[in-house]
């Protein structure tokens, strides 16, 4: 098999039933996820030692889910089909969320991205997640998709967030709070 296949020499790509240009917001919406995708690699080959065991496992099953998030978003005409993101894996992220956010100090004000290697890459998830995230709401407005998705996009940027701390806090390494930030959050209960 060859790598290239030259049939995207002209602008075009294929999606699954039919061609769009490669500047399409399909492709920018699926293509977004990938690179994403790429990031979550990164911070997984950042994550050694078995104290970030539980997080390397998590986060490969999201680097397999984010692949189904660009499948559901690669068909041509998506009605009648079936989706490989479903509502449970939203409530999945849900619990690894509140899993994770207890080992996590209290925070009341808003922080910097950064601290240690591993959570530095999991900020940039965080914000690549969320750049996704506006590229499916826009594709959305375009055309039918599955919602799930979107759902899913929404609460993985927000578990990137508290691993990006949890990964800090493992190590000992505080989080930098904002100077200028008000007081934003509320202790947890």
């Amino acid at each position: 098999m060859n790598i290239y296949t030259r049939t995207g020499d002209g602008g075009m790509t294929s999606v699954i039933g039919g061609r769009v240009a490669k500047d399409d917001r399909q492709v920018e919406a699926y293509g977004t996820i990938d690179e994403l995708n790429c990031f979550v690699g990164q911070a997984i080959s950042l994550l050694d030692g078995e104290r970030f065991h539980d997080l390397r496992e998590h986060l490969t099953e999201i680097q397999n889910e984010l692949f189904d998030c660009g499948s559901d978003l690669a068909f041509a005409r998506p009605e009648g089909k079936e989706f490989k993101v479903r509502a449970d894996m939203v409530t999945r992220l849900e619990e690894w969320i509140d899993r994770y956010d207890a080992e996590n100090p209290d925070i009341t004000r808003f922080i910097l991205p950064g601290g240690t290697g591993a959570a530095s890459v999991l900020h940039v998830c965080r914000t690549v997640c969320r750049r996704a995230e506006r590229r499916v709401v826009t594709l959305a407005a375009g055309q039918p998709i599955n919602e799930e998705v979107r759902k899913y996009l929404n609460r993985l940027s927000d578990l990137f967030f508290v691993v990006a701390r949890t990964a800090n806090a493992r190590t000992g390494v505080a989080d930098i709070e904002y100077i200028r930030s008000a007081e934003v959050f509320r202790k947890k209960s």
